[in-house]
């Protein structure tokens, strides 16, 4: 009862997050329903429907990451002091979390699942004159076990997905016993004798060194053997600052560089012998091997690139003798820098790819039809609602720095000027990447 509290007395931003869960999910089985529908009326097109299947992968892959991100930023499952006292430990709030999530989007699936029998007159008889007959196969029987199977797709993936992303880990380091091939010093009375390394055999120490002579430091008795100097012991990975390695420089930049350059290499190869017959979602001819990789490894470059490049931005904002406007907007950037890369990288990556389907689409012989308008809509929306969830989640990350500045006085103006410098820092640097990219990845397909 406690679990379904904490899920509808959530805020009414929360619940609408939720929402975009379910109609991302409606959308996506809406579409996987379509793939069987055009099976059933083209039977004889075995090839063309395993293909229209197989892109669907690509709005599923945006649902689960949408859901994903919500789920992260639910602050109704967010572990806090004394929810363990009443049993709901990490453990259980992450079992809420893919509760919800299973929720969202069997809502979305039921959503999709009725519509689909709506178009196809299975309810209340053919609406549109009967316009979509000819891909939802309207006046055939569905199969159960297919239509079930599809439609439960998103729901297990997005709810595994969530489970294993929030699970519970063990805060404490594992310690692993280290060999130590240093020859036994004889000490009296230091830090080592009440340290770590004797052990159990403190008092044999302080009983042979004397308590004077301990206190001070001063050799006089032999420590029993088997105590190892604490000079020359290597430090543990527990000794290290709290603040090392904020800020780093996120790891994997040159090969981003590589993969983006080797997917346009890929694509204007493919380029200089064009497929024959017409590449498009339902016919991929076999020249056209070149022009996917080319797209794949473009894809996966830019999402790989993109948290270096945002810890780039950051730095360019703290250049030439920077105000404190622009040293929050840099700083803050080059902290979340992970974070916020990645759905920035996924969204560059839809945004790029968006625009060579609508250059390979730009002709009266190849027009863009309502499912791939559709599932265009599914990933796009999802690359861009995930940014924004993502934003949320980072600014409920500084919730505690913003309280601290405001307490020591900083007005707020100043914070909400840093935030809108960040925001016009990334839109500036990553919009006409985005462009040049997807210019060069789409000159191929106009040659």
């Amino acid at each position: 009862m406690l679990d379904l509290r904490l899920t509808r007395a959530a805020r009414p931003a929360v619940q609408l997050r939720r929402l975009l869960v379910a109609a991302a999910s409606a959308g996506t089985g809406f579409l996987l329903l379509s793939c069987l529908g055009y099976a059933l009326k083209r039977p004889e097109a075995a090839g063309s429907a395993a293909l229209r299947l197989a892109w669907c992968v690509v709005p599923v892959a945006a649902t689960v990451y949408l859901a994903l991100a919500v789920a992260r930023t639910d602050p109704g499952t967010r572990p806090r002091p004394g929810l363990s006292a009443i049993g709901l430990g990490p453990a259980r709030l992450m079992t809420v979390s893919a509760l919800v999530t299973a929720l969202s989007t069997t809502l979305g699936s039921l959503v999709a699942l009725s519509l689909f029998l709506h178009l196809r007159g299975d309810l209340t008889g053919l609406p549109f004159d009967g316009a979509g007959a000819s891909f939802l196969a309207a006046g055939k029987s569905l199969p159960l076990a297919a239509t079930l199977t599809l439609l439960a797709v998103v729901p297990v993936v997005a709810t595994v997905a969530v489970a294993l992303a929030l699970r519970p880990s063990d805060p404490r380091p594992v310690v692993r016993p280290q060999r130590r091939y240093l020859p036994f010093v004889r000490q009296a009375g230091g830090p080592a004798a009440g340290g770590p390394a004797a052990g159990g055999r403190t008092g044999e120490v302080e009983a042979a060194g004397g308590g004077g002579a301990a206190g001070k430091g001063t050799p006089a008795a032999a420590a029993p053997a088997g105590v190892i100097d604490p000079r020359f012991t290597s430090p543990s990975l527990t000794d290290k600052p709290d603040d090392e390695g904020a800020g780093d420089t996120p790891a994997g930049l040159p090969w981003a560089v590589a993969l983006v350059a080797a997917g346009l290499t890929a694509q204007a190869y493919a380029g200089r012998t064009p497929p024959t017959p017409a590449f498009t979602f339902t016919t991929v001819p076999t020249g056209a091997g070149f022009f996917l990789l080319g797209w794949l490894l473009t894809a996966v470059g830019l999402v790989l690139a993109a948290p270096g490049l945002t810890h780039l931005c950051g730095r360019l904002l703290q250049c030439a003798r920077p105000g404190a406007l622009r040293l929050l907007a840099g700083r803050g950037l080059m902290a979340e820098a992970t974070r916020i890369g990645r759905p920035l990288g996924i969204l560059c990556a839809v945004t790029a790819a968006g625009y060579a389907v609508t250059t390979l689409y730009d002709s009266p012989g190849r027009p863009f039809g309502p499912l791939s308008a559709l599932g265009a809509l599914v990933v796009a929306g999802c690359a861009f609602a995930t940014l924004l969830t993502v934003a949320v989640e980072t600014r409920q990350g500084r919730a505690e720095t913003t309280d601290a500045l405001l307490r020591l006085g900083a007005p707020a103006t100043v914070l909400r000027g840093a935030a809108a410098l960040r925001a016009f820092a990334l839109l500036a640097f990553f919009a006409p990447l985005t462009l040049a990219i997807a210019a060069l990845a789409a000159f191929p397909l106009t040659r």
